[in-house]
């Protein structure tokens, strides 16, 4: 039986898809922040039942990561479609710093990540996984676009694991400020930072 009484398998007739689901949460957040996503709420944008909800998704932690989730994918096929781009890597680069950083404050994909890296203090291993997986993917890309800029001689003969860690270390700090709204700096002020980050830790030696 499913929760309320209802037979699993009405349940699972009755249920919008999974995407249906994780769309409403996002543009929830967006429209109302994460104080206004709650699973009444989304019950009602869908149709369905919270203790439905709950039978999907078994707690509100595990419904926010897979929307992360969902919306990870999205923005990896953006990063995917940016990284098989001709053209110079420096170019490149500069749109995934681009894709990474919060477009403004209250981000709803940032805001959305914010309050996953909160909730994991408290995650068990396989979420902690999970998220580590959505992590290693920008990582691995960037590791990639650093590889190809050093092989095209674009980027000085950096370690391009480490560069890669510093580089997504600095973006992280800086995201995180803008996305919860610190009157510290602004986009641009932020991505020319980064700009000037990324000149003196690659730009080959004599340019």
């Amino acid at each position: 039986m499913a929760a309320g009484g209802v037979p699993v398998r009405a349940a699972r007739k009755n249920a919008p898809p999974r995407e249906d689901v994780l769309v409403a949460a996002m543009a929830t957040i967006a429209e109302r922040g994460l104080e206004g996503l709650t699973m009444a709420g989304l019950g009602r944008e869908v149709g369905m039942s919270s203790g439905h909800l709950l039978y999907y998704f078994r707690s509100k932690d595990e419904l926010l990561l897979q929307t992360l989730e969902w919306s990870e994918a999205e923005l990896g096929s953006a990063r995917r479609a940016l990284l098989a781009r001709r053209g110079p890597v420096a170019e490149r680069l500069r749109a995934y710093v681009d894709l990474y950083v919060p477009t403004q404050a209250r981000d709803p994909h940032w805001t959305l990540w914010l309050e996953v890296w909160n909730r994991s203090q408290n995650a068990g291993p396989q979420e902690r996984d999970r998220q580590a997986a959505i992590e290693g993917a920008w990582h691995r890309d960037l590791v990639a676009l650093l590889a190809e800029g050093i092989s095209r001689g674009e980027f000085r003969p950096v370690d391009a694991e480490r560069v890669a860690t510093r580089i997504r270390a600095l973006l992280d700090g800086f995201s995180i400020q803008l996305a919860v709204g610190l009157p510290t700096l602004d986009r641009t002020a932020i991505l020319a930072h980064v700009r000037e980050f990324l000149t003196d830790t690659l730009s080959p030696v004599g340019r």
